[in-house]
């Protein structure tokens, strides 16, 4: 693997196999528990995962491995930096098979340029340990450069895929088709964000639909279906189809969109928000930022009941106390007051029309969709799931 955050990829990619890698082998179970999360019934491999410390020659490179491989809970097998690499590699593989461990994750020297003498451990590493994987970490936003390398590895010590870092920035994923073009091999994660739980299983299709700008729908109900429950889908949709969606359910929202990732990544799996700038994105959540803290000076009163300060004949008496504590110009206060109001009645109209649809419908490009709250559109389209795996095949894929 390589790349300056390498580690950080490990341990996500660690905690992703050891928490959140679904076994489509196994068929989910059915609940009638309505507050469990959809992919709390999704049966997962929960992977006992090993790390190897085998970069020996960065300073402080075990160390941190060992720092963040305790953060996410994974133990991780040293020798320390005197040891030969290839022997760390073996002895970690020993005691995996000796402790029960079904995962082992060999961290290598990060390498910037084609060298040798590393090429020749990676090809002893790989002889000693016969990996079902070879990977190797590259930034997205080096774009050819990315493939070219990864094309030159994969001469070098035969390449089974790559991990595909910070593909949320501007480049749109234009690096994830070159790395796949260049150098014939398959992207199987990607990293979406700075967060630890920021690395996801590569779907073409989705990063397809990215690049042309028609969103990624799909992605962002996932994300949604691993944070809100049915019984929480459903009672928000009745919310905003009555139009009683108040500022207690936007502060929820907000802090949905917050575990999701960062506001700008969720906006531009949106269909036609491919375009939309970083600038905007930025400026759209300093604006979040700015309403949440016009909501958190109002009274409880009034954030159940957006009329007093819409219709109300004191709400301009209490827009102006809103602005004075929240240090927000009063103009600021008056537009998010307009804009919440369009919002909720945008919300219920789309959520009506949205009862008027057949609940198996499929999305964009006749790929279905299972929203958060739909049961029976999820039963519909759960044989077909595995057809969704990505990364040309990938642990467990």
């Amino acid at each position: 693997m390589k790349n300056k955050n390498k580690q950080k990829n490990i341990r996500k990619l660690a905690l992703y196999l050891k928490e959140r890698e679904v076994d489509y082998t196994i068929e989910p179970e059915e609940s009638d528990d309505e507050a469990t999360l959809t992919t709390a019934r999704l049966p997962k491999r929960n992977r006992k995962v090993l790390l190897a410390a085998a970069d020996v020659y960065r300073p402080a490179a075990i160390t941190q491995l060992e720092i963040l491989g305790k953060s996410v809970d994974v133990d991780v097998f040293s020798m320390g930096t005197d040891a030969d690499p290839v022997v760390i590699a073996e002895k970690a593989l020993e005691k995996a098979k000796k402790e029960g461990y079904d995962t082992l994750i060999v961290d290598t020297a990060g390498r910037q340029i084609i060298d040798e003498n590393l090429m020749d451990e990676l090809k002893n590493i790989k002889e000693a340990v016969k990996p079902d994987e070879i990977l190797l970490v590259v930034d997205a936003m080096t774009g050819q450069e990315a493939a070219s390398l990864t094309a030159s590895f994969d001469s070098a010590v035969g390449l089974t895929g790559a991990i595909l870092t910070k593909i949320d920035g501007d480049s749109r994923g234009g690096a994830a088709v070159s790395v796949r073009g260049v150098s014939g091999k398959p992207i199987k994660f990607v990293g979406t964000g700075e967060r630890t739980p920021d690395l996801e299983p590569f779907y073409p299709d989705r990063m397809a639909s990215r690049i042309l700008g028609m969103g990624d729908i799909l992605s962002i109900v996932e994300k949604a279906q691993a944070e809100v429950s049915d019984e929480e889908a459903r009672r928000m949709n009745e919310k905003v189809k009555n139009n009683e969606f108040d500022f207690n359910d936007f502060l929820q929202q907000a802090k949905l969109v917050s575990t999701m990732g960062s506001l700008g990544g969720v906006a531009k799996m949106m269909p036609g928000m491919g375009g939309v700038s970083s600038e905007q994105m930025i400026a759209a959540e300093k604006r979040l930022k700015k309403n949440e803290a016009m909501i958190a000076v109002m009274t409880e009163e009034e954030r159940s009941n957006p009329d007093l300060l819409i219709k109300d004949s004191k709400a301009l008496e209490r827009l102006l106390r809103i602005a004075k504590f929240s240090k927000m110009p009063l103009s600021d206060v008056k537009q998010f007051m307009s804009e919440f109001q369009k919002m909720g009645t945008m919300m219920s109209r789309m959520s009506k029309a949205n009862d008027k649809m057949d609940p198996a419908m499929t999305g964009s490009n006749g790929m279905d969709m299972a929203m958060p709250g739909n049961r029976a559109a999820r039963r519909q389209t759960k044989k077909k799931k595995k057809a969704g795996k990505g990364g040309g095949g990938g642990f467990g894929m």
